[in-house]
């Protein structure tokens, strides 16, 4: 039989109609219709100036380092089990003897208040509010003691290049120290600067310099245009003044004569946790725990050194399994969803450093898009939990996780 057509009821339309009232502010309309980290770097940079952008955005030379750490994320494979009681996920963990709410870092990015204008202030207050740890960058836009008492209770980290100068850095050290920080960061995969050629396109200085190409940029960003040049000065917390490009600080800042006896030294100098940032290699992992660090970060620096370098969660189990019963095994690059984190502690990392991830949340929203970030990151683990049928993160084990062959 053919089916009877009428015209709809208001009383049948009533039920279907659900008409939202507009977001007037756009930060609100941009973070609530971003559902993915993958969403918050779409906003990120219709948002920031290309410039701006393309530094946090880009990686080293070809950026084939960082496509490879993506790549690996994607070829990992979930063993999950069935009619397990997952009423309840528990995110929560440790990360060097303390309590965290999920297996995550906030690591240290240099030129923050570039992305937006309150910066490193705005991390750490979402940090502080999440309860996760964050890095201060040497080469951070927010002095350690704004830092501190920006977010007086969340947990301070600070990550040091070993300059040319040693008793410049031993002063940071010390005023870390003084300033209650319970963390050091040494990076140690900088004895040059790697090529980041898409900030060598762009004449990416630091403070932008007002050009041509910048003039015209303001016209498609004015927001961030007057952020900038409403607010405080752009200026390094390490670094009395600088003009010049990227590529000359970071030249002027990293050592290439840095060795092992350097990280004695440091060992030395602080009382707190000691973490080791940069180790692509499992002799090196074993070399820096016989000095005495704490923590060793896997990593290659978010593919901005060296490109090729050795993909962190290929060589992960392999480290774990020489150090991991010795110190805390962290690993960074490539992490861009709650996924990720999952497999790395899977792998068996204590935690991971996101840097990216939580950056175009910044760029999109300001500490409110921080927080976005956070909160999807941490959905995201909740969800992939309970498909594996896994209660409690800290319950994963290389059992639940492999590496589909390339």
């Amino acid at each position: 039989m053919p089916v009877r057509r009428q015209l709809p009821r208001y009383a049948d339309l009533k039920p279907l109609v659900r008409i939202r009232p507009p977001r007037l502010d756009p930060t609100r309309r941009r973070l609530e219709s971003s559902f993915t980290v993958a969403d918050l770097r779409e906003a990120a940079r219709k948002r920031a100036p290309r410039a701006v952008f393309d530094y946090v955005d880009g990686a080293a030379e070809q950026e084939i380092g960082l496509r490879r750490a993506r790549d690996a994320f994607s070829r990992v494979e979930f063993s999950p089990r069935v009619l397990r009681d997952v009423g309840s996920i528990d995110t929560s963990t440790t990360i060097l003897g303390e309590a965290a709410s999920m297996p995550v870092i906030l690591g240290p990015t240099g030129f923050t208040r570039m992305a937006h204008h309150e910066g490193e202030r705005a991390v750490v207050r979402a940090a502080e509010s999440a309860g996760v740890p964050y890095a201060l960058s040497t080469m951070g836009t927010t002095s350690i003691e704004e830092f501190r008492d920006e977010a007086p209770l969340a947990r301070h980290w600070f990550q040091l290049y070993l300059w040319r100068d040693r008793d410049a850095s031993g002063e940071l050290v010390e005023r870390a120290r003084k300033a209650g920080f319970d963390t050091l960061v040494l990076t140690v995969d900088t004895p040059v600067p790697g090529a980041r050629l898409r900030d060598n396109h762009n004449g990416l200085t630091i403070p932008p310099s007002l050009t041509t190409r910048t003039l015209l940029d303001m016209a498609r960003h004015p927001a961030w245009w007057a952020n900038l040049l409403t607010s405080e000065p752009l200026r390094f917390a390490s670094l009395n003044s600088w003009n010049g490009t990227v590529a000359d600080i970071v030249t002027h800042m990293f050592d290439p004569t840095a060795v092992a006896r350097d990280v004695t030294w440091l060992r030395e100098q602080w009382p707190g946790h000691l973490v080791v940032k940069g180790i692509q290699h499992v002799d090196d992992a074993r070399a820096v725990v016989d000095l005495g660090a704490d923590a060793i970060v896997v990593s290659n620096h978010g593919g901005r050194q060296l490109d090729r370098a050795p993909v962190p969660l290929e060589i992960l189990p392999d480290v774990v399994a020489a150090v991991g019963d010795r110190t805390s095994v962290l690993l960074d690059t490539g992490v861009m969803t709650g996924a990720d984190v999952v497999a790395a502690k899977a792998f068996g990392a204590q935690a991971v450093v996101l840097g990216r991830a939580y950056m175009y949340g910044l760029m999109a929203g300001g500490e409110a898009g921080v927080t976005r970030m956070l909160d999807i990151v941490r959905a995201e683990m909740t969800r992939t939990l309970a498909l594996m049928g896994v209660e409690r993160m800290d319950d994963l084990d290389p059992s639940r996780v492999r590496l589909r062959p390339v």
